[in-house]
């Protein structure tokens, strides 16, 4: 088994992270910022922010991991238009920092980033998107990268730090564009949670933002599996771009809607209750199919299934 770290151990991926990581028997090390315990029993916590570069360090060389699991951002990607300066120093900067350290390590087998498939931003115009949906194809590695948020520029740029540090000193990195995620138990802030808590808790009425953008969905448990299987086939991870698809976009609008219909909710939605953003993203859709022919993963749980366990997850809390 492998010595882990990851950093933002005690997020909503970090949790479910490290909770498999430990089941599998693996020696998970998490980086925390504020004094508190780990959110997973059995996790070694080591406290630190990530621009604290002579701390970081210390607590790698201490730990001399084999992995590195590079969770920790900032990523509420509205939240980036009205705190730029934060969001780019800890997302960039503070990737950079733990690179840097991480450069140094002799056992380090693979250093994974979190990436987002935001960096691609506006692939495909809002008219475009209007016009006929269906027919836009969706993203890959190769598709061009147009990031349009403070949060997704940070993020690209960390993906060409990494290139540049696997090209100059041969630094074992691979990064995941990440889809959506969801099946989250503890923050109702994203789409998904936000739309069955908010059911959940009216019957009659919902304030939501605006409908009209494409998102594709990736249930958490999938993306655990891609994470372990990162680790599995390091080598033939090391170097690459992965998305995590799945290619099952849907408009906003229709996400609610089906949500409504599982939980039988027949209130009123109120739509655009939410200034629109500054470069607003209407269409992101991605394939898998880069991860399956590399790394034999692909997503098994269906937007259907996925949303059955989160809304069973909320209405036990509710």
């Amino acid at each position: 088994m492998s010595k882990i770290f990851v950093s933002g151990v005690n997020g909503f991926l970090g949790q479910a992270l490290s909770t498999r990581l430990l089941k599998e028997g693996h020696e998970v090390h998490g980086l925390i910022f504020h004094e508190a315990e780990p959110k997973v029993e059995g996790v070694h916590p080591h406290y630190a922010s990530l621009l604290d570069y002579d701390r970081v360090g210390a607590i790698l060389h201490t730990v001399q991991p084999e992995f590195i699991i590079h969770l920790a951002a900032r990523t509420e990607v509205e939240k980036s238009f009205y705190d730029p300066i934060d969001f780019s120093t800890v997302n960039y900067s503070g990737t950079v920092n733990l690179i840097e350290k991480a450069k140094d390590l002799t056992n380090l087998k693979l250093f994974v980033f979190a990436s987002t498939m935001e960096t691609y931003g506006e692939v495909y115009t809002e008219a475009q998107v209007a016009r006929d949906p269906q027919s836009l194809r969706p993203f890959n590695e190769e598709t061009l990268q147009f990031p349009n948020a403070p949060y997704a520029v940070a993020k690209i740029a960390c993906e060409y730090y990494l290139r540049y540090a696997g090209r100059a000193y041969n630094f074992p990195w691979t990064a995941l564009r990440q889809t959506n995620s969801y099946g989250r138990h503890d923050n109702d802030f994203f789409v998904v949670e936000q739309i069955i808590t908010q059911m959940l808790k009216d019957p009659k009425e919902i304030n939501l933002g605006y409908g009209t953008p494409w998102r594709n969905f990736l249930h958490v448990s999938d993306l655990i599996e891609l994470y372990l299987k990162l680790i599995e086939k390091s080598q033939e991870a090391r170097g690459e771009v992965f998305c995590t698809g799945p290619d099952n976009s849907l408009k906003i609008e229709d996400l609610a809607l089906k949500i409504a219909e599982k939980l039988d909710w027949h209130g009123c939605i109120n739509w655009d209750m939410k200034p629109k953003r500054a470069g607003e993203i209407y269409y992101l859709n991605s394939t898998a199919e880069k991860a399956k022919r590399v790394l034999g993963w692909e997503p098994k749980i269906s937007l259907d299934e996925g949303l059955d366990k989160t809304i069973e997850v909320w209405r036990s809390k509710l």
